[in-house]
Order: structure tokens, then C-alpha cells, then sequence
């Protein structure tokens, strides 16, 4: 059990990075007018929030800590849906790697929301 759940760690740390370079590269391929970079400017910054605010719950100090890292991190993705949804709707971006970015956020916020139930003793 304990290895499954370290290896589950190591695995969704490594899925959120992968996410993340996706993420930048998606950015990069946007049309460079002003709509697309202001749009592009918010989701790099809910984007990457994701996995840095991951990064500091497994540094965090306290269980309250930790959930509120987690937290952080579940509101940055959903923010981060919106981006991408935007995106693709106005249609700046392919959209096979929108939905690919789509999926995987939708992924990353249940895990987080069931993460937080689970710390919160509500599951």
C-alpha cells in the first residue's frame, strides 16, 4: 500500500511536470497579437501554479498547510480550464492539443478534490 501510494506520488509529480513543458509549448505556438498573449500570460501563470503549489505541499509543514497547498493547486487548474477553453473556443489553437490539455486538467482537479475530501476527513 505505502509503495503504491509513493509511486503514485512520483508518477502524477512526473505528469504534472510533462503537463507543464505541454503547457509552455502550447503557449509558444499561439498567434503573437495582443488577445493571445494577454489570454497566454494567465494560463502560464494558473498553469505552472499547479505544479508549484504541488511542489510546496509535499514541503509543507502541517496537514492545514498541505491541504492549502492543495487547494492552490485545484483552484489553478480549474482557472486554467477556462484559459484553455478560451483559447480553443476563439479558435488561436489546435484543438487536439486543447483537449489533450482539457483532459488533463480535468484529471488534475479531481485528484486534488478528492485529495482535499480525503485530508479533510470528509471521504
Amino acid at each position: 500500500m505505502q509503495n503504491d501510494n509513493l509511486n503514485f506520488k512520483i508518477n502524477f509529480k512526473k505528469r504534472l511536470y510533462n503537463f507543464v513543458l505541454k503547457l509552455i509549448r502550447f503557449i509558444d505556438k499561439l498567434p503573437k497579437d495582443n488577445t493571445s498573449r494577454v489570454i497566454g500570460d494567465q494560463l502560464i501563470r494558473s498553469g505552472t501554479s499547479i505544479l508549484g503549489n504541488y511542489i510546496e505541499a509535499s514541503a509543507s509543514s502541517s496537514r492545514k498547510d498541505f491541504t492549502n497547498y492543495f487547494n492552490h493547486s485545484l483552484k489553478s487548474s480549474n482557472e486554467s480550464k477556462l484559459w484553455v477553453t478560451l483559447i480553443r473556443d476563439t479558435g488561436r489553437s489546435n484543438k487536439n492539443d486543447a483537449a489533450w490539455l482539457l483532459k488533463e486538467l480535468d484529471e488534475f482537479s479531481k485528484i486534488f478534490a478528492t485529495s482535499i475530501l480525503t485530508l479533510k476527513g470528509k471521504k
